[in-house]
């Protein structure tokens, strides 16, 4: 692929860029963009942040030098054009796929990424970090870098980060406020709306149209006399005066997109004294008209056309989110004191239709998880009936909040928690295999995932109406295509015995249950007559069929796709101890470390939860082989 670039076939390394002239970096950077879409279009992966900040990228790896100097870019799917134009260019295809390079930045994977993240907001507390580190070692001498954007201003996290860094002061520390307009969805809260109202406002606007008509009498002096004190004026209103007031030097904005300009003025920030706020402006998406138009769906896609821009679609039955997405907009047009809470991913959440729907019970609260989860207690406690939908991954960032604010107080929260177990290509950062376990230990907390999309609708349904604190847990992708049709209420804490068997039973939690049965009925044609019970209920458990199966069998396999470190199958082995039955239980699930990014089918084998890897550890466990 990289015969096609007449530049980036050739290109070594940084130390390049410091040689080329602006011509050979424009046509550089047009190389890199179109580098990303051809890699993205066949893989998927995070575009319209990329193709954002190659400019940027350029000047960073032009005026400093990595990785003596650090650069600390938040979340990282902005990092793209950092790994193509640092040392991973001819692995770029690799891209997402399994045993290829990460979808964000890694310390695992190149020395010029000095801080991982798939999570927004924390890279100036990590580059605060550094710094100090550098100069408690006597090194005066490098820079840190932090790059922060896509909408994660809107977390508390970068406030106190850059509160500490004001009062601190450190010397050549320099934060770049990567400011395209957007985060995963358009940014929400006071602070986002502070970047641009004051100037946009009508009352400047028509005020500055009125002074400009009434100047144009005079000739071009006192209109170049106007624009003068209208850009000193614009210096003391901006959103320069928060940050200064922070205890930064406040520069900008300025076009991220002009190379030399953006040169220049990093040049310039190297000398001075104390923290420094650059303030640019980027364009999300820039150099592919799809992703430039609609740059909310091009955040991240899945594999597309690059002539058009479609994405290439499979036939496939609905997502669970869509499924998810679609019941609780049914649930809502019949009681409208359910409202859903969000913290920005309202598309990745399924929840579009419900906010265009019911616009007043909708809330986009931001890179804010913690506030979004203390925020549905209060509409709890005031009689609202709120469903707060995380990705499970996204979720850990509040838990502080779902144990004190929530469950402490027995509060009727629906936590809707998608993404739940293996999420497939975009790996470690990502994958939520620990919600059962630290859901399963808080007190009050109902826990519990479908097997099917009827089950999902069921579950959502029992949750908003429990009055309990109910974590509803899904996965990413394609659901089974099981028909649905109305709400049903579900006992909570109980199980649903689908095949009862001889040899051994299967206790399977969530995506896993049609994966078990599959299991069962290879089995079956070999004589193997095993069990499969759908333990929808993590929290609580139905004791009263546990131990009952506890009478029929002597072998027990339970499956999750969760971590096995104190999740479900943890559970089953409490129970048995507790009640001093003495049983073999083999427990399936995700090893205690960290899965690396892949296919979800690829991932499920590999950790042993599809139906060939069940049916081949009921065989082992028969035989007496210890796991």
């Amino acid at each position: 692929m990289l015969e096609r670039y007449k530049i980036l076939k050739d290109y070594r390394g940084p130390q390049d860029l410091k040689e080329f002239d602006y011509k050979t970096l424009e046509e550089l950077a047009k190389e890199v963009r179109d580098y990303i879409i051809q890699v993205t279009s066949k893989n998927g992966g995070h575009v319209g942040p990329g193709l954002g900040v190659v400019e940027l990228t350029i000047a960073l790896l032009r005026i400093f030098n990595p990785p003596e100097d650090v650069i600390v870019w938040d979340i990282g799917h902005q990092g793209y054009p950092w790994k193509i134009l640092t040392d991973r260019k001819e692995e770029f295809p690799t891209l997402r796929q399994y045993k290829g390079i990460s979808g964000f930045l890694r310390r695992e994977e190149s020395i010029y990424d000095a801080f991982g993240a798939g999570h927004s907001s924390t890279s100036i507390s990590a580059a605060l970090g550094f710094r100090m580190a550098k100069d408690l070692k006597g090194d005066k001498d490098s820079y840190v870098v932090a790059v922060i954007g896509d909408g994660a201003l809107t977390a508390g996290m970068a406030y106190e980060a850059l509160n500490n860094a004001g009062h601190i002061r450190p010397e050549r520390f320099i934060v770049i406020l990567n400011d395209n307009e957007m985060s995963i969805s358009p940014n929400v809260g006071a602070i986002s709306t502070y970047l641009n109202r004051i100037i946009s406002g009508h009352f400047v606007q028509e005020t500055r149209q009125k002074i400009k008509s009434f100047l144009q009498h005079f000739g071009e002096t006192p209109l170049r006399l106007m624009k003068l004190t209208e850009e000193f004026l614009k210096g003391i209103i901006s959103p320069g005066v928060l940050f200064e007031e922070l205890g930064f030097n406040y520069i900008g904005p300025i076009d991220g997109h002009n190379l030399p300009s953006l040169e220049e003025t990093l040049r310039n920030v190297k000398d001075i004294k104390g923290p420094v706020l650059l303030h640019v402006y980027t364009k999300k998406g820039k150099g592919y008209k799809p992703a430039e138009e609609n740059p909310v769906k091009w955040h991240g896609v899945a594999p597309y056309k690059v002539e058009s821009g479609e994405i290439i679609k499979k036939s496939s039955p609905p997502t669970w989110t869509s499924v998810f997405g679609k019941a609780l907009v049914e649930l809502a047009e019949r009681d409208e004191k359910i409202v859903a809470i969000t913290p920005a991913m309202r598309e990745g959440s399924g929840l579009v239709e419900f906010a265009k729907r019911f616009p007043d019970r909708f809330f986009d609260v931001g890179i804010a998880e913690q506030h979004a989860c203390t925020f549905a207690a209060g509409l709890a406690a005031e009689g609202m009936r709120p469903v707060a939908a995380y990705y499970s991954t996204f979720l850990q960032r509040a838990y502080d909040q779902v144990i004190h604010d929530v469950a402490l107080q027995n509060l009727p929260v629906t936590f809707a928690i998608d993404r739940a177990g293996l999420v497939g290509d975009d790996g470690p950062t990502h994958h939520g295999v620990f919600d059962l376990s630290y859901m399963r230990c808080v007190p009050n907390m109902v826990v519990c995932a479908p097997k099917d999309e009827q089950e999902l609708r069921d579950l959502l349904y029992t949750g908003i109406y429990s009055g309990k604190p109910f974590a509803l847990r899904y996965p990413r992708g394609a659901a089974y295509g099981v028909p649905t049709e109305g709400f049903n209420k579900i006992e909570i804490g109980t199980w649903e015995e689908l095949i009862q068997g001889e040899d051994a039973v299967i206790l399977a939690v969530g995506y896993p249950v049609y994966q078990a049965v599959t299991a069962a009925e290879r089995l079956l044609k070999e004589g193997i007559k095993v069990g499969v019970v759908n333990a929808r209920f993590v929290k609580p458990m139905d004791e009263k069929m546990l131990e009952e199966l506890a009478s029929r069998y002597e072998l027990f396999i339970t499956v999750e796709d969760n971590t096995v470190v104190g999740g479900f199958g943890s559970g089953v082995l409490e129970f048995f101890a507790r009640k001093g039955i003495m049983k073999r239980v083999v427990n399936l699930g995700v090893p205690d470390r960290f899965i690396e990014h892949g296919k979800q089918d690829i991932l499920r084998r590999l950790v042993g939860i599809d139906a060939e890897s069940i049916e081949k550890a009921v065989k082992e466990a028969l035989l007496g082989k210890i796991y």
